[in-house]
C-alpha cells in the first residue's frame, strides 16, 4: 500500500518561510493499493497538485472519500483539475455528514455568489455511489469506518490490504468525547496493530487548555493512543496553522523523549507535504 501526504495542516492553509519542512497546504492523501487502486482522503488544498499529477498521468478514475465537510477539508476541490473534465471518473460514497450527505455540501460548496462555474456543469463528472457505512472495499482495498469524536460529526477510516493496516484519523478530540463519537478504549480497539496510524496532534498541552472542546487532540493524548494500541508507526498530522517547522519538530522530539522513556519501540515523525508511507 502506498500513501502520500499531499497536505497536512489544519484549518487554513499557510505559507512562508517558517513552513517550508510541513508545508502549508490542508490536508489530502492519496491512497493506492498494490493493484493501482487509487483512493484519495479529503480535499483539502492539497488535492490541487494531487489533481495536476492524475492529469499528467493520464488517470481514468479514482474514488474521492470524506472525513468530514469541514471548510478546510473540501475547499480545494474548487481547484482539482480531474473535476472539469470527462477524462477521470470521480466516484464519491455518498456517506452522511451531520446530517447532510456529502452530495449536499459540494453542492453549497459550487454554489453562488462564492463560485463562478455552475454544479450542474460539475456534477456530471461525478458519480456519487451508495456504499455500506461500516465496511466496503474499493479495488485491493477494506474500508472500515468509526465515528470521529468532532463537531458535525465524521469518519475515521481502517484501510487495510493483505496484512497490511493504515489507519486514517483527522479531527479526532481524544481528550473529551463529541456526541455521536467514539470513548477512548474503541479508538484504542480501532488502531490496535496497525502498521501506520495517522493522527491529529494539533495542539500542544498549553493549547489544548484554552481548546478544549474544539474537536482537535493535543499531543500526548495521541501519543498515549498509539502507544495503548501498540501501532508500528505514528504520523502527527493536522498542523496547527500558528506551528512552525520548529514549533512541529519540537512536538515530534517531545513525543520521541516520552517513546524513549516508555521502553517502546514506536516510529514517530511529523507528517508533511510530499511525505511518503508505503506499508
Amino acid at each position: 500500500m502506498y500513501i502520500k501526504c499531499w497536505g497536512s495542516r489544519g484549518s487554513i492553509p499557510v505559507s512562508g518561510p517558517g513552513y517550508l519542512t510541513y508545508g502549508g497546504d490542508t490536508t489530502c492523501l492519496e491512497v493506492r493499493s498494490d493493484t493501482n487502486d487509487l483512493v484519495i482522503l479529503d480535499a483539502g488544498t492539497g488535492i490541487r497538485n494531487l489533481g495536476s499529477l492524475m492529469t499528467r498521468e493520464g488517470c481514468s478514475a479514482c474514488h474521492l472519500l470524506f472525513t468530514h465537510v469541514h471548510w478546510d477539508h473540501v475547499m480545494g476541490l474548487t481547484a482539482f483539475t480531474p473535476l472539469f473534465n470527462s477524462a477521470c471518473n470521480i466516484t464519491i460514497p455518498r456517506l452522511p455528514f451531520g446530517g447532510n450527505y456529502i452530495e449536499e455540501a459540494l453542492d453549497t460548496l459550487f454554489s453562488p455568489p462564492t463560485f463562478p462555474v455552475p454544479y450542474r456543469d460539475i456534477k456530471k463528472h461525478i458519480t456519487f455511489a451508495e456504499f455500506p457505512m461500516d465496511h466496503f472495499t474499493i479495488g485491493n482495498l477494506s474500508f472500515d469506518t468509526i465515528p470521529m469524536s468532532h463537531p458535525n460529526g465524521g469518519l475515521g477510516y481502517r484501510i487495510r490490504e493483505g496484512n497490511r493496516q493504515f489507519v486514517f484519523l483527522t479531527d479526532n478530540e481524544l481528550g473529551m468525547q463529541h456526541e455521536g463519537g467514539a470513548s477512548f478504549e474503541e479508538y484504542v480497539d480501532f488502531v490496535r496493530g496497525s502498521d501506520l496510524l495517522l493522527h491529529d496532534a494539533e495542539y500542544t498541552p498549553e493549547e489544548y487548555a484554552v481548546r478544549t472542546g474544539w474537536g482537535h487532540s493535543a499531543w500526548p493524548d495521541t501519543l498515549r493512543l498509539a502507544l495503548t494500541a501498540d501501532v508500528k508507526r505514528l504520523g502527527l498530522i493536522h498542523h496547527n496553522a500558528e506551528h512552525t517547522d520548529d514549533a512541529i519538530d519540537n512536538i515530534v522530539n517531545a513525543c520521541r523523549d516520552d517513546i524513549l522513556k516508555s521502553g517502546s519501540s514506536l516510529d514517530c515523525f511529523a507528517v508533511g507535504t510530499d511525505t511518503v508511507m508505503a506499508i
